[in-house]
């Protein structure tokens, strides 16, 4: 038997097994006639793992049983089969959540991933998704929170039931149209499924074209993070230090402050030397005590003529590669600490993309840990 689940990322057609599962469909069926399920929020996604439903508050500590609609909260819940046993192995099987003891409600889930056997004994399998695992890859790269509640709204819009072998309970009555959503039904407190997201509204071309270059500058740091050329993407240069660069060895520290000087008073001046002989690496940092006077020699000072040489001069972009400590106290390099941290020295608390990666490692374990003791369980109330 089988089910169309409308949603606002598209078509669900669900094969039901009622030979194994029989009191379980029947009264997924009967909620499905009941149009129960209409404008159920996804409430729960979990990329990989599972995308639940079936609460119509949206909280995932509600719900009911088709007796429970028709009889009263006495029946919200039922006791549903365990035998034949059926383990959640696949993609795309549609699970009865269970709130312990195998009592089951209007609450379900659809699986995102395969073998996931930490659900295995607790929830009820009753079928299997048979056209629409596009959809389900959609549900599985929804973005949520960290409590797993997705920041655009998911919503189921509509059920049909393709065919019924059921009777219907004593007192069933199946609405003769979908009844309208309440206002409270709706009420997500996130981006309505419905809703265009539109960051150019309002917005004058030349304010479109500043977004678009920072969120561009964003994407190329966040990209120079990841490849480790960035310890950290929001991380930006010093503004009052100019890199000076092409120069003769002979020149020196003095020789350079004392042209430099001439546009502001200045806190440090290095030409960086090679830490065993000594020579002229023939590029230096000047640190200004103002960013106006860093600026003026910007401006002024690239490709001046020093010491029979052209130098360039640049603002200083020492976050990437090599950082300049100040006067008298170097420079580091990251390539050098990693090589360090390889040898067994003392790591550097600037390793970054080493720490970055080990921390990814980290979490993933924990979320593999959080998810193996992960149970889907409404919250029963005490009335229940």
């Amino acid at each position: 038997m089988s089910v169309v689940i409308e949603t606002t990322l598209g078509d669900l057609t669900v094969d039901l097994f009622i030979r194994e599962r029989p009191l379980t469909c029947l009264n997924f069926l009967k909620l499905c006639k009941l149009k129960f399920y209409n404008y159920n929020l996804f409430h729960s996604i979990q990329h990989g793992f599972i995308a639940q439903t079936g609460d119509p508050t949206g909280s995932g500590h509600s719900g009911t049983s088709v007796w429970g609609v028709i009889e009263g909260p006495h029946k919200r819940y039922f006791e549903g089969e365990t035998l034949p046993k059926i383990r959640h192995t696949e993609l795309g099987l549609l699970s009865m959540v269970s709130s312990g003891g195998n009592m089951i409600g209007s609450q379900f889930f659809f699986t995102l991933g395969q073998d996931l056997t930490s659900l295995d004994g607790l929830h009820c399998v009753i079928g299997e998704v048979v056209e629409g695992h596009d959809v389900l890859r959609q549900l599985s790269e929804v973005i949520c929170d960290e409590k797993y509640r997705p920041y655009k709204d998911v919503r189921i819009t509509h059920t049909v039931v393709l065919e019924d072998p059921f009777d219907d309970p004593r007192g069933f009555r199946e609405p003769t149209r979908s009844p309208s959503p309440t206002p409270q039904r709706l009420q997500g407190g996130r981006i309505a499924a419905d809703e265009e997201i539109d960051d150019t509204e309002g917005k004058t071309e030349q304010e479109i074209s500043e977004m678009l270059q920072e969120q561009e500058a964003k994407a190329r740091a966040t990209i120079l993070e990841i490849v480790g050329d960035l310890p950290d993407a929001d991380i930006a240069p010093p503004e009052n230090v100019l890199f000076v660069c092409k120069l003769n060895p002979v020149t020196t520290d003095d020789d350079l402050e004392l042209i430099f000087s001439r546009f502001g008073r200045i806190k440090g001046c290095e030409v960086i030397r090679d830490a065993s002989t000594g020579a002229s690496l023939q590029y230096a940092f000047v640190e200004f005590e103002e960013q106006k006077s860093c600026e003026d020699a910007y401006f002024k000072m690239n490709n001046v003529l020093i010491d029979d040489r052209r130098i360039h001069v640049d603002f200083s972009q020492s976050v990437s590669k090599v950082k300049w400590r100040g006067k008298g106290r170097g420079v580091y390099h990251m390539k050098e600490e990693k090589k360090n941290g390889k040898s067994g020295e003392k790591r550097s608390e600037r390793d970054y993309p080493e720490d970055r990666n080990r921390r990814h490692q980290d979490d993933r374990r924990r979320s593999r840990e959080r998810r193996r003791d992960y149970s889907p369980v409404p919250r029963r109330s005490e009335s229940s």
